[in-house]
């Protein structure tokens, strides 16, 4: 009979031991995730016809980085950002983009500054509350020009994608 209780505890004690002490639903990088509309600006004017669809999503690492990837729709870029889950900002400096060339076949760098989710703090075509996201970008191959980029967080209601 003892012997039945010891196994029974040694069972509820190494099954108590195996508890996970994480959430395996969320992401470090949950609350500066998402897909944007987005535009370039350069002197407060757009420089694309229309907004277009960026992301920005967590690492396989999951620690403190981004991606921040235009999905070949702004500049062609795709790079790796480290960001403050508290403030909401993120900031690159000479980041390799790591999925799109530049015409004569080598990797551009990328700087993001002054980088931030504001929550709620836009609408989206229809109206709905939805994120902004802003931050100033350098691209190598146009070093000597800060551009803009802002736009609204992707609510996934068709009536709002451009």
């Amino acid at each position: 009979m003892y012997k039945n209780l010891i196994f029974i505890a040694i069972v509820i004690f190494t099954m108590n031991g195996c508890k996970k002490t994480y959430d395996p639903g969320t992401t470090k990088a949950a609350k500066v995730a998402n897909e944007w509309w987005v535009n370039l600006y350069l002197d407060g004017k757009p420089q694309l016809s229309t907004f277009s669809k960026i992301e920005t999503y967590n690492t396989a690492a999951n620690n403190d980085s981004i991606w921040l990837d235009d999905l070949g729709n702004v500049w062609n870029f795709k790079i790796k950002a480290k960001f403050d889950a508290t403030a909401l900002t993120f900031q690159a400096t000479n980041a390799v983009s790591k999925n799109y060339l530049t015409p004569d076949t080598t990797f551009i760098n990328v700087t993001i500054t002054d980088a931030k989710i504001l929550p709620l703090a836009a609408k989206s075509t229809t109206g709905v509350p939805t994120d902004s996201i802003y931050f100033k970008v350098v691209f190598s191959d146009d070093a000597a020009t800060t551009y803009e980029i802002k736009g609204t967080g992707r609510t996934m209601w068709s009536p709002d994608d451009f």
